[in-house]
């Protein structure tokens, strides 16, 4: 971290970045091994809901659980891993109950993570179809952040330099 203590006055110009992450680092894909766009196994962000429905359904589940009389073991199962970032804790404790004795089926189980996903993408839809049908909106969102982010760079490269007693 560049600490201003160079010039005496304390103030934190460079602070070292944390990672902000949930409990889950990686989700993955929609067959159990890394999401990727290029693996064709991912949801996108502005999938339709009935896309987004139609990926999760098909998702790779606990592969001891043949049958729906089978108990599961929710910790062997890729879509416990979406429960982990998309579902309330009295989900999660459905989802294991349910699971582990074979309560309900693996559809039952992904229910929850499809209606959040669509929930959570809705905002990102709504948006991105208002840009596409206004494209001058969408230049003028790029150059009041690119504004924005310039004035940023400018002020924090001050400080930098006033820290580090390189302004002349």
């Amino acid at each position: 971290m560049l600490l201003g203590h160079l010039r005496g006055s304390g103030k934190s110009v460079l602070a070292e970045p944390q990672a902000l992450h949930t409990e889950v680092l990686k989700l993955p894909g929609l067959d159990g091994a890394k999401m990727s766009k290029s693996y064709g196994n991912a949801v996108l962000m502005r999938d339709e809901p009935a896309e987004v429905t139609k990926k999760i359904r098909g998702m790779t589940t606990d592969p001891a659980r043949v049958r729906r009389s089978d108990p599961g073991n929710p910790e062997k199962c890729p879509v416990w891993e979406f429960h982990k970032v998309y579902s309330d804790d009295a989900t999660r404790e459905w989802v294991v109950k349910g699971c582990t004795t074979a309560g309900i089926g693996c559809l039952d189980c992904k229910q929850p993570v499809i209606d959040a996903i669509i929930r959570e993408q809705q905002p990102w839809r709504e948006r991105a179809a208002a840009l596409l049908g206004q494209p001058e909106a969408g230049a003028l969102d790029r150059r009041d952040g690119h504004r924005a982010g310039a004035h940023g760079g400018r002020q924090t490269m001050s400080d930098v330099r006033d820290a580090m007693g390189l302004n002349y």
